[in-house]
């Protein structure tokens, strides 16, 4: 079950929160990009940002010098979100068009990972989660890299999930006017896979389908 704090209450389209922490976790595993919030030098700036999931914390990293990871390694507040767009909601009244969408708001501190055993362990972890078995046969990151490495963690203990999926909500007297009515999805695809251009003679491509599931497409399905 979320937390439920004066920040992570949805006030608007209260009836769209969900308490689920699942759906929490399967929002950020699906976007793996979140937008950041912070101030600096008395501006509110948003960067996006990568961002994978391991337990009940996320983490993101960058370049030590980085403007928002310099605020951030400060304990300043921040706040966070994932969003998923799944779709228009086409009515009969440009009034009642909206949209299906999966969304994500995580509010705390980011805290720093100092470790270079640990900062190599689930920087590791995100690859694996974007490409099943990368890490066996790819060259890992050294100490000068890892120590250049600046990565941050946030718990998810304060997080709120908006769902929205309903369908047609036309007025009653807007029923009868001739004109189609329904949802207009979007899906995201992942794949196939595309060579570089320097590839080795030899090297087959590698099957990381597993990590997408339906979202994934390879060569054959392509050229349908």
């Amino acid at each position: 079950m979320l937390s439920n704090t004066a920040r992570t209450t949805i006030k608007k389209g209260a009836h769209k929160s969900n308490f689920n922490v699942n759906e929490l976790y399967k929002i950020i595993d699906e976007s793996l990009l979140a937008h950041v919030a912070i101030i600096d030098s008395g501006m509110p700036v948003v960067i996006p940002m990568l961002a994978w999931r391991v337990d009940d914390r996320v983490y993101i990293h960058g370049a030590r010098n980085s403007r928002l990871l310099r605020n951030l390694k400060q304990g300043q507040q921040t706040c966070m979100t994932f969003t998923l767009f799944d779709g228009w909601v086409l009515a009969r009244s440009a009034m009642h068009h909206s949209a299906h969408y999966r969304s994500a708001v995580v509010f705390g501190q980011f805290e720093v990972v100092e470790n270079n055993r640990e900062k190599d362990r689930l920087l590791n972890l995100f690859i694996e989660q974007i490409a099943p078995g990368r890490t066996k046969h790819i060259r890992l990151g050294n100490e000068k890299e890892l120590t250049a490495t600046e990565l941050l963690s946030i718990s998810l203990d304060e997080a709120s999930v908006k769902i929205g999926n309903n369908g047609v909500n036309d007025d009653r007297a807007d029923l009868d006017i001739p004109v189609w009515a329904g949802v207009l999805p979007y899906r995201t695809v992942v794949g196939p896979l595309q060579d570089t251009p320097d590839l080795a003679d030899g090297i087959a491509q590698p099957d990381y389908a597993a990590a997408y599931g339906s979202r994934w497409v390879d060569n054959d399905q392509e050229n349908l």
